[in-house]
């Protein structure tokens, strides 16, 4: 059948947009202006919307993101994505390269690859046929959420690859230093708090649930590994990375030594050039590059044995104590603070640091108006290295602690053992504050667009006084707040609606009990099941419970004979908060314990996260390659080299109707 002129047109726009792309993110060799590509775009746009039934799965046009999705689906790595080993010095480098040699039975060469690290978000993304069809996050290593919508936005990933191959890889999305400037720069115009750093930008973009927004961020993506590549005989992890740059992707740049000696010097070369890239890295990553040493070598439990990964030491500048200040925190610990000149350390600007506690301050004597040098642990946090004594002038004055909260006026205090100075007033309003933003956070009742600021807000016009009273505020009283409009006040009242539902398990985190983390929380719920049992459990019995140690027992019992902390669960419970803790679901009996499954080729009455999940909830488990141990190919529409390697092991291939029949097993 002759194809009509639109969808002709639709082609030739794809294949010119697709071409334009590579050209510009991969090749860095662009053959037309920005406007010329932003009309080619807007054109395919606008021929989608008119024939929506022409428009292509992988079009171009996905980059500027699709509708908001409630929530991210969890995906399994069918190649758990391991973690690395640090090295930090030339001496820790040796030590690797020994071990390597006396694992492989002291070899005469080894040849490296070395791979700048590039500090940003790892993604795992999967391919079939050549056509990107999701992308994760690295989670746990074992299971990350699915990101696929946002990661179409980035426009160095090629949601087509020049071969129709399936694969995996593994990469770091990542944003650049003008964009991140650019970024921020919005950020501040629009009076909003701007990102601390590309990383966090790069994180925080990928993991937004409107992907118009992730695509507005304009992020960048390297990949540094081949996890799984279908019917391609690779002896080397470089020529893995050259198929992959052939196949479309921006590879991590790389180069090959035949000593450690050589891998010392190039560390030590680009502890120095690396602040000359127009993104970041924060050190330089070392593997051995024949895959058959690699497989010889093997994994640890959590890193392969082939890799380190160099960390570059952190950055030290000079600066001054500006002033000493105190944050009053959700415990009433009483925090102190450095206010520095600011001064750019690894990559941001840094103009505040932690002091941590009275004996943090004494043991460096660190005092108003000195000299100090400070880095970034971990590239991450600002800290105080050593107080410069001998710029000192006498203008210096020593920092005294308040013996009253700076919050509510009362008298602080340092129980014996602790080396924090805290507020006991249980109703002091920095707490309270403190509290109810914790109370909201992620791992908590995770209630999303209730923010630190709106928070504040809150609290400050009197709306709300505990935790209790989120669930009373009503969408009148949210339109009266700074920038908040219609759909936002709709959408935080629906995030505090679902919250209710919960369980006992993050309650009891949300409720920020001392000594009561994330873990401790699951542990008792798991034992307990009901917030009224956990409450007639005394010390003793808690000591019992496995990982209940006698701190936590004593909290939770002081905890849950506050009158004040008992009226607040009483306030919790009347607004319809859950409680309990569901128990675990058994589903069948487990009906397919012990069975391991693949997935190929396009569902119809199942996306593959829903299918994953069933398999997962019947004791079953999914991997993403077809071997002599798998049970069960579960065959879609179009299956890729999966389902011809099944017929070749011989691996019994099921369609959808024999996957259904299973699951109502």
């Amino acid at each position: 059948m002759e194809k009509s002129p639109q969808e002709k047109r639709i082609k030739e726009l794809v294949d010119s947009i697709r071409r334009h792309e590579q050209l510009y993110y991969v090749d860095d060799a662009p053959e037309i202006s920005d406007r010329e590509y932003d009309l080619l775009m807007r054109e395919l746009i606008r021929l989608e919307d008119m024939n929506p039934e022409l428009a292509m799965p992988d079009s171009p046009s996905k980059r500027v993101g699709g509708e908001p999705v409630d929530s991210f689906g969890q995906v399994s790595h069918g190649v758990p994505l391991l973690s690395l080993d640090n090295a930090f010095s030339p001496e820790d480098l040796r030590a690797f390269d020994s071990r390597t040699r006396k694992d492989l039975g002291n070899p005469e060469n080894i040849r490296y690859a070395v791979e700048f690290k590039i500090d940003g978000l790892t993604v795992a993304l999967r391919y079939e046929k050549g056509r990107f069809v999701q992308g994760a996050t690295r989670g746990d290593g074992l299971v990350g959420e699915d990101i696929t919508e946002n990661l179409k936005t980035v426009r160095s990933l090629p949601l087509v690859l020049k071969s129709p191959v399936d694969l995996q890889v593994r990469g770091e999305a990542y944003m650049a230093k003008k964009t991140f400037a650019r970024l921020n720069r919005s950020q501040e115009e629009n009076g909003l708090a701007p990102f601390a750093n590309p990383r966090n930008a790069a994180a925080g973009s990928l993991r937004q649930l409107d992907s118009k927004v992730a695509a507005k961020r304009r992020l960048d993506l390297f990949v540094f590994s081949a996890l799984e590549i279908d019917s391609v005989n690779l002896k080397s992890h470089t020529e893995s990375l050259d198929f992959l740059g052939g196949m479309g992707f921006v590879v991590s740049e790389y180069k090959t030594f035949e000593s450690i000696e050589s891998v010392i010097s190039f560390t030590e070369e680009w502890t120095e050039k690396r602040h000359g890239l127009d993104y970041d890295i924060d050190g330089l990553v070392i593997k051995v590059d024949d895959l058959q040493m690699q497989k010889r070598l093997g994994e640890k439990s959590k890193s392969p044995r082939w890799a380190i990964a160099y960390k570059f030491p952190a950055e030290e500048k000079e600066t001054e104590v500006l002033d000493i200040i105190v944050q009053v925190g959700r415990t009433g610990a009483i925090t102190p603070a450095a206010v520095l000149r600011p001064v750019r350390v690894a990559g941001s600007v840094v103009s505040r640091a932690t002091l941590h506690n009275e004996d943090f301050i004494k043991e460096k004597d660190i005092r108003i108006n000195d000299s100090i040098i400070i880095h970034k642990a971990g590239d991450i946090i600002p800290e105080v290295v050593r107080v410069l004594t001998g710029k000192r002038t006498g203008v210096e004055k020593p920092f005294e602690f308040p013996s009253l909260c700076p919050s509510c006026g009362e008298k602080t205090v340092r129980f014996e053992g602790e080396a924090a100075l805290r507020c006991v007033n249980a109703g002091c309003p920095a707490q309270l504050r403190r509290g109810i933003i914790h109370f909201v956070s992620k791992g908590a009742m995770d209630i999303d667009g209730l923010g630190e600021s709106i928070v504040t807000q809150l609290m400050e016009s009197g709306l709300i006084g505990d935790p209790s009273d989120l669930y009373k505020l009503e969408k009148e009283e949210l339109l009266k707040m700074e920038r908040m409009g219609s759909k936002s006040a709709d959408n935080l009242l629906k995030a505090i609606e679902e919250s209710k539902g919960r369980g006992m398990s993050r309650l009891l985190f949300a409720l920020g009990i001392r000594h009561i983390g994330s873990r401790a929380a699951k542990v008792l719920a798991d034992r307990y099941r009901s917030v009224d049992a956990l409450m007639g459990a005394g010390p003793d019995e808690l000591t019992n419970v496995p990982e209940i140690g006698p701190k936590m027992a004593e909290s939770l019992h002081a905890f849950f004979n506050d009158h004040s902390n008992l009226a607040i669960l009483g306030k919790l419970k009347d607004m319809g908060l859950k409680l309990t803790e569901e128990d675990a679901v058994e589903i069948a009996g487990k009906s397919l314990e012990g069975k391991t499954f693949v997935l190929t080729g396009t569902l119809g009455a199942y996306t593959r996260t829903e299918a994953k999940k069933l398999i997962e909830e019947r004791g079953g488990r999914v991997s993403s390659s077809v071997s002599k141990n798998t049970d069960y190919v579960l065959s879609g529409e179009a299956p890729g080299s999966k389902y011809d390697k099944a017929l070749k092991l011989g691996v019994e291939i099921i369609d959808e109707k024999a996957f259904g029949a299973m699951i109502e097993e």
